[in-house]
């Protein structure tokens, strides 16, 4: 077994692989760019190496600069997690050369399934179920859209050296092929470096079911048993599970065999993930299947497999690298009970998902024997705008899929992040969602019911605006007894905690801002507790009970509540079981602060970079016409016009870096 080995990654996956090295009594180098500094897995690593600047490209991308701080810090191996270099052959390469074991499949497997019209080639040799499509060498445009015409829509086009949802587009109508296939070769060259597609038809109510397979130096190679990922947004897994959902033994059995065949044709070795699209049946259960890719790596998702196994799968890739064989062979490999798993992510579901950057300013999650939380981040930190928005893994095991479900609920419910927006309440209607308790699945599962799962923001009712009210008072309150005890009067009526005013008991009136606007609340002490009224209401009792670590306890009317609560300022973040409410108090006095804005103009959601423009000035536009592409975290972001106008100004061009807030475009009309 190794001594010592180098992480070439960060955040989740560089703290889960360390948590295991250390188990195993294996030292650990962890690397870091200037935005990672002060980063979880950098303090967790025995050792740290700077690498670059924060963009992954002068950093985690900069192969050379890992493989030399292995060799300055003596590391015999490099886990390359997910994402980043781990499934860059030529990174492979480069390990075997220095004579630093690369944890992961040997390179000439990396690029046989690194393309994925090269991998359809393999597959269908070997005896794999393919889906219907062209997955050919001429890319030129014209051709691409004969054969989709051939096919038949609707057809997927996806990056030949895509993964994780990028560069993929789902065309369902012959008018509609030339821009999806340009804006899947901008972002598939943008991600990965190479614009080169393929087309295959597109399976109506698909279930997205993959196997984790795992092959040593000697031969062997088994499956762990599947996954499904069928719940996504846009490509983008959501939701994760173990064992399938409604999955039939015989079928089970025939892609575990698929799988360890497809692994077993490209000389695999370490931890893959075979991915197959599996048709759905008219009772819901997964149907016929057909390959789609395999993922030399392990998987986000692998901790719900280690869960319903037993099994350390990162453990696995260590044993494997350093030469051993499988710790079990097939017939030794059992999966019990179920598990889930959710991905927290830094992000706004109401304003399109678009990633939030800014300071963790609370961070909270659940404990629980059935509840493992996978982070590599802690209250304090910054979310960048340079990686991945991903906060953490949440993921619940039960003895059945439904407690599993109940479990995970829970865990959402407790869980709270302040500071930047989360998809957490996204997360917990997805799984109370009926259909979806049901075991009724599909990738199409979240669009089918966008209406549901993304209702708008919640507006702040009367009790969030009470309980942001009497946390306010009573730090006021709080504040006038340091007064009295510095001032050593506390009969003095100006360190009275009871809402006393000169010459009057009236009340005091607070007022907050959110979504809709600004509302009023009064509140009067009178005898013990506080008589509260919000604005267009009827007055209401209400008492402050007492505060805990996470949050505070009221009494509102005769109901008893509990809010988490986070206070950065004069901005509330209050946490009910299923809502998460933003709050700023509004001082009515103080003078009015920050530049006024333009009805006439449209602002960057985010920092990026502009990868296309689309008008020019004096373009007349009507309302959903595409201006340009904005690029963050290595996604493409649509900016359109929200009504029609005539384009006045564009302050950025093609190639420009912009930041969050800047004015992109404006209008001569209404926009």
């Amino acid at each position: 077994m190794f001594k010592r080995i180098l992480i070439a990654n960060r955040g989740e996956i560089a703290c889960r692989v360390i948590e295991t090295a250390r188990r195993l009594g294996i030292e650990t180098v962890a690397v870091y760019s200037d935005a990672d500094a002060k980063a979880m897995h950098v303090d967790l690593a025995d050792y740290a190496v700077r690498l670059g600047p924060a963009p992954a490209r002068e950093s985690y991308l900069r192969g050379e600069l890992i493989l030399q701080a292995a060799k300055d810090t003596g590391a015999e191996a490099i886990h390359p997690g997910y994402g980043f270099l781990s499934e860059n052959a030529d990174f492979a390469d480069a390990c075997d050369k220095a004579g630093i074991v690369f944890i992961g499949p040997p390179a000439d497997a990396i690029r046989a399934m690194g393309s994925k019209s090269e991998a359809k080639a393999l597959m269908g040799k070997a005896g794999v179920p393919l889906t219907p499509g062209y997955h050919g060498a001429d890319q030129d445009p014209a051709h691409l859209k004969a054969e989709a015409d051939t096919i038949g829509y609707p057809v997927l086009i996806k990056a030949s050296a895509g993964g994780g949802g990028k560069g993929m587009r789902l065309v369902e109508r012959t008018e509609d092929f030339d821009e999806a296939l340009a804006s899947c070769r901008r972002e598939a060259s943008a991600s990965f470096g190479d614009d080169r597609v393929l087309v295959e038809r597109f399976v109506t109510r698909p279930r997205h079911i993959e196997m984790q397979v795992f092959a040593d130096s000697h031969g062997n190679a088994v499956h762990l048993f599947e996954r499904d990922c069928s719940i996504q947004r846009r490509h983008q897994k959501v939701v994760e599970e173990a064992t399938a959902p409604g999955m039939p033994e015989e079928l089970r059995q025939r892609m575990g065999e698929a799988a360890v065949a497809a692994a077993k044709a490209v000389g695999y070795r370490g931890a893959g993930t075979v991915e197959f699209i599996a048709e759905t049946r008219s009772d819901g259960t997964p149907g016929d299947f057909f390959f789609m890719e395999m993922n030399t790596r392990l998987q986000v998702e692998h901790p719900v497999t280690e869960l319903v196994t037993g099994q350390d799968l990162v453990e696995w890739q260590l044993r494997v690298a350093a030469g051993e064989t499988l710790p079990m062979d097939q017939s030794e490999i059992f999966a019990f009970g179920h598990a889930m798993e959710v991905r927290l992510y830094a992000e706004d579901p109401d304003g399109g998902f678009l990633p939030s950057i800014g300071t963790l300013n609370r961070l909270r999650f659940p404990d629980g024997n059935d509840i493992r939380v996978d982070t590599g981040v802690q209250e304090g930190d910054e979310v960048s705008p340079h990686y991945d928005p991903m906060i953490a893994k949440l993921i619940a095991f039960g003895d059945d899929r439904k407690e599993a479900i109940r479990k995970l609920i829970a865990a959402l419910r407790a869980t709270e992040a302040a500071g930047i927006a989360t998809n957490r309440d996204f997360l917990i209607r997805v799984l109370a969602d009926k259909d979806f308790q049901d075991g009724t699945l599909d990738t199409g599962f979240i669009a089918a019911r966008e209406a549901a799962l993304l209702p708008g923001r919640a507006r702040a009712d009367e009790a969030v605006l009470i309980a942001a009210a009497l946390a306010v008072l009573d730090g006021e309150a709080q504040s006038a007894r340091r007064r009295a005890a510095a001032v050593g009067d506390p009969h003095s009526p100006w360190a009275m905690a009871t809402g006393w005013r000169l010459n009057d008991s009236g009340p005091v009136d607070l007022r907050f801002r959110d979504f809709e606007g600004e509302r009023s609340v009064s509140a009067r002490f009178d005898s013990g507790h506080w008589r509260c009224r919000v604005e267009g209401g009827d007055p209401i009792e209400a008492l402050l009970l007492g505060w805990d670590s996470d949050g505070l306890r009221v009494r509102i009317g005769g109901t008893l509540m509990r809010f988490g609560l986070d206070r950065t300022g004069e901005r509330f973040t209050l946490f009910s079981p299923s809502h998460t409410y933003v709050l700023d108090r509004v001082d009515p006095l103080a003078a009015a602060t920050g530049a006024d804005q333009s009805d006439h103009a449209l602002t960057a959601p985010m920092p990026g970079k502009v990868t296309a423009v689309f008008v020019k000035k004096g373009d007349a536009v009507k309302a959903g016409t595409s201006l340009m592409i904005l690029e963050a975290m290595k996604m493409e972001h649509t900016i359109k016009a929200p009504a029609e106008g005539v384009i006045e100004t564009l302050p950025y061009a093609e190639g420009d870096q912009v930041g969050d807030g800047a004015v992109l475009v404006t209008f001569e009309g209404d926009a």
